[in-house]
């Protein structure tokens, strides 16, 4: 039997981290046993469904690499399926039309709260022989009213129910729509999947699945139900958390490696191995040993994830994750060294590649913005005459890093100064403030020409400043 998974997100907001966990593991278990990976949108909430939801959807499981293999399928688009499966159970007797008014359903929960019992329909439509006129009835599934439902989770063990606490489910609405729970049960039999990944706020509705399956003969698929994400203060996770867009991770500068690497630790463990690289966590994962417990969102740990990815990535990939940074900061990347060299030279001073944007910009264009703080402080009048001759040695050098790095050794050997006194100032000259990579790596990357330039102007500024 083929291993077949499927990540079935309801398209009625952004995909968010705890669905991207319950796909990565779907998409895991699928890779791992040679199976497929399909994606369902269920859109069947045609008041709450957008295609924007839809296209945050596709847009974050293509930028986190996981592709399905068959899909997407959309709900909307298989209602005669549907319907033909309503008309089955109703003519084997296995689902009935309900008539009853809200007013009597509220009554109905009243009375069971009044009791101390948990509310449910009381099957009072179960064998009625005259409906009333012009009422315009849902369809309920005829559920079991005696025995139970036996649950062999992947994750959490044997969980049981007993059919005398579930109430008829409706399947279909008074307009004729499919209901959620029914349309899941078909497209997962339809789709021959063997094992549902999801969730677990949808293990109470596992056992109604269950039986709408049996009463349909189907081959039932095993359960795995993945415990919830909390925040770091116990609590559900929300968007103070980091419960945001999957694709706000990509706009905050987190690569796609890491966010995966962080989320299948995220309720899993391998040993105490950390860093899972895509093929390790194919060949590795267990559902087994995945843990039954809640899970705790920690963004330090994810930033530390992502700069180790960015410490060891390959420069020319990561360059164009910087790149889309500097579009996203309007910094424009024409006028300066290649991205990968950036990278390389500020890989390890920034969790983010936004923040490592938002350290850069002295090596883009032609102008920079001076530390008012710095110039004062490093720019006096005692360091004019070491700068000016440092860039007049620099006009005349081969440029590469360590040539440079001699020159600032031999200009602060002159000049009796330490190397942080010559090299500081020429920081502040280059860059307009006091941190950067080593000076050398950074005066070489800004280049020549605007290195030159950048020293005479602020020996300008120092002359204006000091008279």
């Amino acid at each position: 039997m083929m291993v077949r998974t499927r990540f079935a997100p309801s398209p009625t907001g952004y995909l968010h981290i705890g669905g991207v966990r319950t796909a990565l593991f779907s998409w895991l278990y699928a890779r791992q046993h040679g199976g497929q990976f399909i994606l369902r949108i269920e859109d069947t909430d045609r008041e709450r469904s957008t295609q924007e939801s839809v296209n945050a959807i596709l847009e974050g499981m293509t930028w986190l690499g996981l592709q399905p293999d068959e899909g997407p399928f959309y709900q909307t688009k298989r209602f005669d399926r549907y319907r033909q499966v309503i008309e089955q159970l109703l003519a084997e007797g296995k689902a009935y039309y309900c008539y009853c008014s809200k007013e009597r359903l509220e009554k109905v929960r009243t009375e069971y709260k009044a009791r101390k019992q948990k509310p449910r329909y009381d099957g009072h439509c179960r064998h009625l022989s005259n409906p009333p006129p012009d009422v315009k009835p849902v369809i309920r599934f005829k559920n079991p009213e005696m025995g139970e439902v036996v649950i062999r989770d992947l994750i959490k063990g044997t969980v049981i129910f007993n059919n005398n606490e579930l109430d008829d489910l409706i399947i279909a609405r008074s307009d004729g729509t499919p209901t959620y729970n029914f349309t899941v049960v078909i497209d997962d039999w339809d789709m021959k999947i063997t094992h549902v990944i999801r969730g677990d706020d949808h293990l109470n509705n596992t056992p109604r699945q269950i039986n709408i399956l049996e009463a349909l003969g189907a081959t039932l698929p095993q359960y795995a139900h993945v415990p919830m994400i909390l925040g770091d203060d116990g609590q559900r996770l929300s968007k103070r958390h980091g419960a945001v867009s999957v694709m706000n991770y990509k706009q905050e500068g987190y690569l796609p490696e890491a966010l995966l690497n962080y989320l299948v630790r995220l309720g899993w463990s391998h040993g105490d191995q950390e860093i899972f690289s895509r093929q390790e966590m194919i060949d590795l994962f267990d559902l087994k040993a995945v843990h039954s417990s809640p899970a705790a969102f920690d963004r330090e740990k994810l930033g530390w994830l992502n700069q180790h990815y960015i410490k060891t990535g390959d420069p020319e990939e990561l360059a164009k994750h910087l790149q889309f940074q500097c579009d996203q900061l309007e910094i424009e990347t024409t006028q300066a060294p290649p991205l990968a060299k950036i990278v390389k030279a500020q890989a390890e001073r920034a969790k983010t590649l936004k923040e490592m944007a938002q350290n850069s910009p002295f090596f883009f264009g032609n102008k920079i913005e001076f530390n008012e703080k710095a110039v004062r402080k490093h720019l006096k009048p005692a360091i004019r005459e070491p700068l000016t001759d440092l860039c007049e040695r620099l006009a005349h050098v081969e440029w590469n890093a360590e040539a440079i790095h001699a020159i600032v050794h031999a200009i602060a050997e002159q000049y009796e100064l330490k190397l942080g006194k010559i090299a500081q100032p020429l920081r502040v000259a280059v860059t307009g403030g006091t941190v950067s990579p080593p000076i050398d790596v950074t005066v070489y990357l800004i280049g020549k020409t605007r290195s030159i330039d950048r020293i005479k102007h602020a020996l300008t500024l120092m002359e204006e400043m000091n008279g």
